[in-house]
């Protein structure tokens, strides 16, 4: 490709690709901070009402701090959803719509992460797994069957050189700095998943639209699909993206290989080198598989209302109808084409049309008027503000919210004289004041600066005096607790 025509490509791709205009927005830096904030974490979708709610509070504090932002969140979202960095989609669970990134969004948000925090691009766990797979390869698709078993011949007597190794004691496990190493080159790849199923779930619904588009297209494309649908065949299934994404969830919703991966995950978590990685990055190796299940989930539940959607539009008779419309429309605009050479748009008709003067909503709006909810069914009793004590406040705070500054300083305190402590290990020093709640929220400090082990055995004493004793998941705390 010559300087020219790379130059004219990348020009296009700087018009039409939406990562880049994001990137190139006068506001960016703003709007991808509290778009990554509120939909770039674990929680990727959420309600517009409370997303508008949050980014109030964020532009507020922004406005305090010099930021010119004169418009309110929702004329923002309204303006992010149309530019292409938002997708709006009815809620599952309510009547509302919720909000959620663009695959581009995603795109650009992960780029400027890397950009904030660049990582080494040529560890030695990434080239090992380079080269791995490019032997995995090479063995694989080699036509000579000689060659393929001598490569594989090899290979076995490697392995058991280093079992012989192992059973001398001359090959010591992995050290803390390369172990640390290829965990994060894991994490850094496992990453880019919110991104990839973002893409997945667009190709869906543009293979869905190409698919009704097909349906109204001309009478040999349409015959083809509408026999294969009619025949049962699930277009989207059969599609190269509905294979692919079939392929994916089978390994990842397989039972045997799903527990073998958790175990994977929680032996790693349970090393000592865990410790020198984040919260944040072990929260995220932890909730892996989760993760996975839940997406995967959630396309197969998109490919499946596509799929029913499309056989249920050709056997409605559906596509008939707008096949009519389509064709009208059409009529139309050939007819006012023609009509434009002889006649202004502007021209007087001396046709009139009386419009309705009521504005066209939807019926659901209106609401009938009830005289008798605004009639007050008793007389109003104005009850003056009592003084309240400092000791009454604190016992009301402690009956509806957890005391983690209390749960702080047990831990630490127990630290002090070990180099580790768990959740047993604070129960059984200091007394559990709040209840179960005192335990959830040494479990909420375990699971967030914690490292996990196997499940612990943990008795406490409730409010009401009873004891009571509960299997719950380990977390051991080895450095101070902030």
């Amino acid at each position: 490709m010559t300087a020219l025509t790379q130059a004219h490509a990348l020009t296009r791709l700087l018009d039409e690709h939406v990562a880049w205009r994001m990137l190139r927005a006068d506001s960016a830096p703003v709007m991808l901070a509290v778009l990554g904030a509120h939909l770039g974490g674990e929680e990727r979708r959420i309600e517009s009402e409370d997303l508008y709610e949050r980014i109030d509070v964020d532009l507020d504090e922004l406005r305090a701090h010099g930021f010119d932002l004169p418009a309110t969140a929702k004329a923002y979202c309204a303006d992010w959803r149309r530019s292409g960095y938002l997708i709006r989609r009815p809620a599952e669970t309510s009547r509302g719509e919720t909000f959620e990134l663009s695959p581009a969004a995603l795109t650009a948000t992960r780029f400027l992460a890397q950009l904030a925090q660049p990582r080494q691009a040529a560890t030695e766990s990434r080239l090992a797994s380079i080269a791995a797979q490019l032997h995995r390869l090479a063995v694989d698709s080699d036509p000579d069957a000689r060659t393929r078993i001598a490569r594989l011949e090899a290979q076995r007597a490697q392995i058991d050189a280093e079992i012989e190794a192992i059973n001398r004691g001359e090959a010591p496990p992995l050290d803390q700095n390369r172990a640390v190493e290829r965990v994060r080159d894991i994490l850094s790849l496992a990453e880019d998943i919110p991104s990839d199923f973002a893409r997945v779930r667009a190709e869906f619904e543009s293979l869905n639209r190409d698919l009704r588009a097909r349906v109204l297209e001309s009478d040999a494309a349409q015959r083809t699909v509408l026999d294969e649908i009619f025949r049962g065949v699930n277009m989207i299934d059969e599609s190269d993206a509905g294979r692919s994404f079939t392929g994916f969830a089978g390994l990842v919703l397989d039972p045997e290989r799903g527990q073998e991966f958790e175990d994977d995950i929680r032996r790693v978590l349970d090393r000592d080198f865990t410790g020198a990685l984040t919260s944040a990055e072990r929260r995220f190796l932890r909730r892996l598989l989760r993760t996975l299940k839940e997406r995967s989930g959630e396309i197969h539940d998109v490919i499946t209302t596509f799929a029913r959607g499309l056989r249920r539009y050709v056997q409605s008779q559906e596509y008939e109808r707008d096949r009519v419309l389509r064709r009208e429309l059409r009529g139309a605009l050939a007819a006012g084409h023609a009509a434009s050479i002889r006649i202004k748009p502007y021209k007087p008709t001396g046709v009139s049309l009386s419009l309705s003067a009521v504005p066209m909503r939807s019926a659901g709006s209106l609401r009938l008027h009830d005289p008798a909810a605004y009639d007050a069914p008793e007389e109003v009793v104005t009850h003056e503000a009592a003084a309240v004590s400092i000791e009454e406040l604190r016992a009301l705070a402690r009956e509806t919210e957890i005391d983690f500054d209390e749960l702080r300083y047990n831990v630490n305190a127990l630290l002090k004289d070990s180099e580790g402590v768990t959740i047993g290990d604070v129960l059984e020093r200091f007394p559990a004041t709040q209840g179960v709640a005192s335990v959830v929220g040494l479990l909420a400090l375990g699971a967030a600066q914690g490292v996990a082990g196997e499940p612990e055995h943990v008795m406490w004493v409730g409010s009401d005096a009873v004891t009571r004793a509960a299997w719950i998941p380990s977390h051991r705390f080895t450095g101070r607790v902030l």
